[in-house]
């Protein structure tokens, strides 16, 4: 498969300990966008930030946290993300968790799936 030019970027911010039933809440993700045939998704582990709450949560061994800030990135065709979200938006009701979610221009100079995936 090959996509290239003008697509959208999505990013969804999740905390480590969300969870969908017994999933962790970026995996239900990541295994959701498999299923729907996205391109690929990349979970990103933060080492520190806060939420709407504003707590703070961080990976520092004096205040060892938990809950983690994660990034869930998934770049495809406009089409493709926008039809995906109610999926998220779903997820996120199960959850009952906080989050944010973002979309961005993205341009695609290459992307080619390998076999290997």
């Amino acid at each position: 498969m090959q996509i290239k030019g003008d697509a959208k970027l999505l990013r969804i911010f999740v905390g480590e300990s969300d969870k969908v039933g017994s999933t962790p809440m970026y995996e239900k993700i990541v295994l959701d966008a498999r299923k729907f045939g996205l391109a690929g998704a990349t979970v990103i582990k933060g080492i520190m930030g806060f939420g709407g709450a504003s707590r703070i949560h961080t990976s520092k061994i004096l205040r060892l946290s938990q809950d983690l800030p994660l990034i869930i990135e998934i770049v495809d065709e406009i089409s493709k993300i926008e039809k995906f979200l109610p999926i998220i938006d779903e997820n996120f009701e199960k959850a009952d968790c906080g989050g944010l979610i973002t979309i961005e221009k993205a341009k695609i100079i290459k992307y080619v799936s390998h076999s290997k995936d």
